[in-house]
């Protein structure tokens, strides 16, 4: 069985204000509103907020000045993740679901799972036959249920939103109809950014697997310099697993659509997992999101990886996912390359390890 790297199994803990207002918004005797609204406070308590530092050992290194680093792994389930899977379980609860359903290599699951658990409703999760990633026992610690299917993770998603159409499911999978949803509970990231450092930074470094997180950074970048919130928007850099993501093939080969790779020539490690896929399904988006804002895209090793998360627990105390590093990276190999004036810098680690 393949391996699928991901945050490691730890005790998922929420505060105890959100299990009483967890029990609020499970009791279907209350009016919609008002378990809508003690949803929405439950996401302001755990989500979001993560913390942005300055990596001064980082910068003293490679020679970089005021690097800052915003670690998703604050989140309650350890990733970046979290921001969408309460987004969409929040949905759902509005339109009167009660089933979510997705497919999941592991972290998002796991974010889906703690959503709807909190939300009282019913979690189905669909996960390729072939894959294993210890993150089950936190889905089924969560009352979610696992549902084993034939195929790549890509041909997953398609038999989940067919079996989500048919059972009258809420389908929480990325792309299509819940683009934009995801999109905009992302671009928060770029919210707490500028709230942080009152402007945009010069560049917004971020690893990419379907393109999601970076297209939705991006657009919250954009939304905030068209309300004068920031004197600019950021260059953003893309950065995943070498000649294994269609975003970043695409943007090297000139491309302003996102073209699929070939199945048969993607090698999963589990140092690049979370990074790689033949079709990433937001991939337009951040491929012109790459564009646009004049930005860059890198293929990073295995190798860099491991060693750059090696070097993040050694000098700076965080235990981050070697995939999520991959953003960083980027960024100082632009920096090495163009030899960057004295600005901000921003590097988005989406997960703890």
């Amino acid at each position: 069985m393949l391996l699928r790297d991901g945050v490691k199994n730890a005790e998922i803990k929420v505060s105890s204000e959100t299990r009483i207002l967890s029990d609020f918004v499970k009791d279907k005797t209350k009016s919609l509103n008002d378990r809508l609204e003690s949803f929405e406070d439950i996401i302001n308590i755990e989500v979001g907020d993560t913390g942005l530092t300055r990596a001064k050992t980082i910068e003293r290194e490679f020679d970089i000045r005021q690097l800052y680093i915003k670690y998703e792994g604050d989140n309650p389930t350890g990733t970046q993740k979290d921001r969408i899977a309460f987004a969409q379980v929040y949905d759902a609860l509005r339109r009167d679901y009660d089933t979510v359903s997705l497919a999941t290599c592991g972290n998002y699951g796991v974010a889906v799972a703690l959503a709807a658990n909190l939300a009282g409703l019913q979690c189905k999760i669909f996960i390729p036959e072939s894959y294993h990633t210890e993150r089950i026992k936190e889905m089924e610690a969560l009352q979610a249920e696992i549902i084993r299917l034939e195929g790549s993770y890509e041909d997953v998603v398609k038999s989940s939103t067919d079996y989500a159409f048919e059972y009258d499911w809420y389908d929480a999978n990325p792309g299509g109809a819940n683009t934009p949803l995801q999109i905009s509970a992302y671009s928060q990231i770029a919210n707490e950014i500028v709230e942080d450092l009152g402007d945009a930074p010069k560049y917004c470094a971020i690893p990419v697997s379907n393109g999601t997180l970076f297209a939705g950074v991006y657009r919250g970048f954009v939304s905030l310099y068209k309300r004068g919130k920031t004197s600019r928007i950021p260059k953003m850099i893309a950065a995943s697993s070498t000649r294994k993501n269609p975003i970043i093939s695409s943007f090297k080969e000139g491309l302003k659509k996102c073209k699929d790779l070939n199945p048969e020539d993607i090698k999963e490690t589990k140092y690049n997992e979370p990074l790689i896929n033949w079709h990433s399904f937001d991939g337009d988006d951040a491929l012109y999101a790459i564009r646009e804002s004049d930005g860059e895209a890198f293929h990073v090793s295995d190798k860099k990886l491991k060693e750059m998360a090696a070097f993040l627990l050694k000098k700076e105390g965080l235990k981050i996912l070697p995939a999520s590093t991959a953003g960083l990276i980027g960024l100082l190999e632009l920096d090495e390359k163009l030899n960057f004036e004295a600005d901000r810098f921003v590097a988005i680690l989406t997960a703890k390890n």
